[in-house]
């Protein structure tokens, strides 16, 4: 290679990492990791499906990017859920890293009076098995 056609690759590269690695940094940003993404929308409906959860039961759930830190044994991005017989509640599902388990978290968010407060106490959909979405953070 001659050192002109050098020059233009190394010129090339460099452009190229300049612009694609703030591209990728603000999309990840913005719209969350979409490898966790990914597993979060292919665990937690089957999941949910074989909890006998169905379409009917469901009003609203999709991937959703946390703003905190949580468990480092879960995925960063979550799951929620809204049944459609308890709409003023919100319920969390995540997937481990090891196993790719999912497990609901025991905090859920219920709306009162215009109001969001996270509760832990005993709803209709509560499960026995559930994780603490905040515990292991360092």
């Amino acid at each position: 290679m001659t050192n002109k056609k050098i020059f233009i690759t190394i010129t090339i590269l460099i452009v190229v990492i300049v612009i694609a690695i703030p591209i990728g940094v603000i999309y990840v940003l913005n719209n969350g990791n979409p490898y966790t993404k990914y597993i979060a929308n292919k665990y937690v409906p089957e999941y949910l499906e074989e909890q006998g959860y169905t379409d009917e039961k469901i009003q609203e759930s999709h991937y959703v990017e946390p703003k905190h830190v949580i468990n480092k044994d879960f995925y960063h991005g979550h799951y929620m859920v809204i049944f459609k017989d308890e709409p003023h509640t919100t319920y969390y599902y995540g997937i481990t890293k090891k196993g790719k388990q999912v497990y609901q978290f025991c905090e859920k968010e219920k709306l009162s009076h215009g109001l969001t407060e996270i509760i832990e106490g005993e709803t209709k959909y509560s499960e026995q098995d559930c994780k603490h979405s905040l515990d292991n953070r360092d």
